[in-house]
């Protein structure tokens, strides 16, 4: 099985904290850009061998501001080109603020089953400090209204570690996203990206970043009352129902193919990682004349190893010490490690697989950044 992810760089604005590739000045060439995609979807079509796609994922960017012919036409052409499974996960990344009954209604038509909501916070004044376009308002009704299109695969984004949030109001925002009976939650902690403009307001000391150990505090808290009410954490910072895992998500924690098509959109085969290019003019420019408009890596054995580390101990697969010493022998220093951090309480290695504690997930990249080889 193998996932397509569709990178849409539209946006009505331009959020304080994200520095994913995007354009709000689109119009102008918006239909040229959907082409494109297409065009790279038929171009590609044998990458993969014919491996049956099993997910799809529209994100972004905001995939939500295509219009019903955009979509269709890209999923049309994905349709004739791939085999697809009988029954595909295709998601759609979609802001509240674009959830009006047309567009869900044309969604469901255009064979979206799974929608991944950019909440961020059932509050106004954090949406307004993060320049969010939609309202709390939006942010509770437009789930209520998927529900009622038939939507019962939704998941919604929420950020903790704000400045202005203290763990009682976090509280609130989990109970608020529990309390509209969905099946999935991503929970991002707010970091200060450079070249965004929230990076520009703590540099001209505007805005203080959140207190890591209020952080701390919000994201085990997360994990407490989500299990509470039967949200199991298969990675980090994606919680579900049980049986509602992402499936497309999952194929890149667990080092599964995919094709990447878009400007900035990232492709794995099982052997080689390639991006493409994270400008939309060039892209369009490049791929209409036959140029390179992304680059390639191939991993080595010591890659290999790195990336099962770093996406593993996130998941609650853990990492198989099997499959690590197919790709590079265990050093002395690393088998020291594991043990140190087993006696610290961050780690456990059950059955020949590493596995991290609670308090280990908040180190989870450092853990990681260590073991390396």
């Amino acid at each position: 099985m193998a996932g397509i992810y569709i990178h849409i760089p539209f946006c009505k604005q331009r959020c304080s904290y994200c520095d994913f590739h995007f354009s709000t000045s689109y119009q102008s060439y918006r239909s040229k850009l959907i082409d494109t995609i297409c065009e790279e979807l038929v171009f590609r079509k044998d990458e993969l061998n014919g491996e049956v796609i099993n997910s799809v994922y529209f994100g972004g960017g905001t995939p939500s501001l295509l219009n019903s012919d955009e979509l269709k036409s890209i999923q049309s052409t994905i349709s004739a080109n791939y085999l697809i499974s009988s029954s595909p996960e295709i998601t759609l990344e979609a802001n509240p603020d674009d959830m009006s009954v047309s567009n869900l209604k044309d969604w469901r038509n255009n064979g979206i089953n799974r929608l991944s909501v950019g909440i961020q916070s059932f509050r106004d004044n954090d949406l307004k400090w993060m320049n969010r376009a939609h309202t709390a308002d939006h942010a509770e009704n437009c789930v209520k209204d998927a529900q009622q299109f038939g939507f019962n695969a939704i998941s919604v984004d929420l950020i903790y570690g704000l400045p202005s949030m203290d763990l009682s109001e976090w509280n609130n925002q989990i109970e608020k996203a529990i309390s509209l009976n969905i099946q999935h939650i991503s929970a991002y902690c707010l970091t200060v990206e450079q070249k965004t403009q929230l990076h520009k307001l703590v540099e001209k000391g505007e805005v203080v970043p959140g207190n890591e150990d209020h952080q701390s505090e919000q994201f085990l808290h997360l994990l407490q009352v989500l299990k509470e009410k039967g949200f199991e954490q298969y990675e980090i910072s994606n919680f579900c129902i049980p049986g509602f895992e992402a499936v497309h998500n999952s194929s890149y924690w667990k080092g599964e193919k995919y094709i990447g098509i878009g400007p900035s959109a990232h492709s794995f085969d099982g052997t080689n990682r390639r991006w493409n290019i994270s400008n939309n003019a060039l892209y369009m420019k490049l791929f209409k004349e036959e140029s390179k408009w992304y680059e390639k890596e191939e991993l080595t054995g010591k890659d290999r190893f790195n990336e099962l580390l770093l996406t593993g101990l996130r998941t609650k697969y853990g990492v198989n010490l099997s499959a690590l010493q197919s790709n590079h022998s265990l050093t002395k220093d690393f088998i020291q490690k594991i043990e140190n951090y087993a006696n610290d309480g961050w780690m456990q290695k059950i059955e020949g697989t590493l596995l991290l504690t609670d308090e280990g997930k908040l180190r989870a990249d450092y853990i990681a950044s260590e073991l390396f080889i």
